[in-house]
């Protein structure tokens, strides 16, 4: 089986769900510490030709709270302006109708918390990209917040019977190969392949939200960026030029 585990941001960039897609199960990590000016509650969307940030307002949010402990600042306004933004900016995109529609189905849930609604963002993508990855919550399952940073990872992984453990490139420093296959768990990095597309802008924008992606490609041309073996590489990893790390 493979794992993958992540804090939940909202509608997150295209190489998130690159790696949804290239794990069977995917654990959103709601009860660590919040990341203040991280991508949680925001993300970017290309507006009048630049990149826009879209935010959800939080209500004293702290980085010594958990993320799941974080509550949504209830002005009764957000909403409506976040789906205004996107209707300013990609009116004329030629899957607008759809995708606003699964945005506001996304924004519209009751949860007055961050973490919930984040999680969210990226489950209804994930089914509407038709992707059969199972979603759990670290708050709700596992029972281990005692542990921390790679003994708690390890420790999910033998939960789940994890034979492979796959990881956003960012955790190259911190994660130890060895200490992984000690517990008979393979690590691997799933290095994101931002393809270039059609936006409205002549420079090409990459890793914006994923909605601005869904705004310019049918549900297929989504799935065909998603195919791991476009970007799965194991420890170490392979470097090529142009991608993110």
């Amino acid at each position: 089986m493979k794992l993958a585990i992540m804090q939940p941001y909202f509608f997150p960039y295209l190489g998130y769900y690159q790696l949804v897609a290239n794990a069977d199960k995917f654990v959103f990590y709601d009860d660590v510490n919040f990341i203040k000016r991280g991508w949680i509650n925001r993300n970017r969307v290309l507006l009048n030709g630049r990149p826009h940030y879209l935010t959800v307002p939080l209500s004293h949010a702290s980085q010594f709270a958990k993320i799941n402990e974080i509550r949504i600042h209830q002005d009764g306004e957000w909403e409506f302006r976040l789906l205004e933004s996107i209707r300013y900016a990609y009116a004329k995109a030629p899957y607008f109708s759809p995708v606003l529609q699964l945005i506001r189905e996304i924004v519209s849930y009751g949860d007055e918390r961050i973490a919930p609604l984040a999680a969210r963002s990226v489950m209804l993508i994930s089914q509407y990209l038709e992707l059969d990855t199972k979603f759990v919550e670290s708050s709700a399952i596992y029972g281990n917040a005692d542990l921390a940073g790679p003994a708690r990872v390890i420790d999910i992984c033998l939960r789940e019977k994890a034979k492979k453990y796959y990881n956003a490139p960012g955790g190259r420093d911190l994660y130890d190969e060895a200490s992984f296959l000690s517990h008979g768990v393979e690590l691997c990095f799933v290095e994101p392949n931002l393809v270039e597309y059609q936006q409205f802008s002549p420079t090409f924008h990459p890793a914006l939200s994923i909605i601005d992606v869904l705004m310019f490609h049918d549900r297929e041309e989504v799935r065909e960026m998603l195919k791991p073996d476009f970007r799965a590489y194991q420890h170490p990893p392979v470097r090529r030029e142009g991608l993110m790390t």
